[in-house]
């Protein structure tokens, strides 16, 4: 027999090749049973619950961030009526000054009426009517 790694100039022997065996595989398919009715409407009724369970928190915080606007808009109104109040009470104040109102009356051309000018008036009985609408 001659070496076979060492001369080049031989020919090797081939192996007859062999076809690959295919084999075949078996495998076992598991089918799982599906879900009883019962499970399947437990668990859309869960999904239902918890959807609706969303929607009325999603709601309330709605009805709270409205309820906040809401708030915001009568503080701002109240400050303002405040404000117009004191303006107001100011007003009042410088309008009942005794002083005030005779340099108005002045200017209108009043004057303060004579001891003669005076004129009493008596209410006789018991309606309410007043001396203004006596004279009508």
């Amino acid at each position: 027999m001659a070496i076979m790694h060492g001369n080049l100039a031989m020919k090797p022997n081939k192996r007859p090749e062999r076809e690959p065996e295919i084999q075949e595989v078996r495998r076992k398919i598991i089918r799982r049973k599906p879900l009883p009715v019962q499970e399947k409407l437990l668990y859309l009724f869960t999904v239902v619950v918890c959807v609706m369970a969303a929607s009325v928190i999603l709601f309330r915080y709605a009805e709270i961030y409205r309820m906040n606007l809401e708030i915001r808009e009568l503080t701002q109104r109240y400050e303002q009526l405040n404000l117009q109040i004191k303006e107001l009470e100011r007003k009042v104040e410088t309008l009942s000054d005794p002083g005030e109102i005779t340099e108005k009356a002045i200017e209108l051309g009043m004057v303060y009426p004579e001891f003669d000018d005076v004129i009493t008036l008596e209410v006789v009985g018991s309606s309410e009517r007043t001396a203004m609408t006596d004279a009508r």
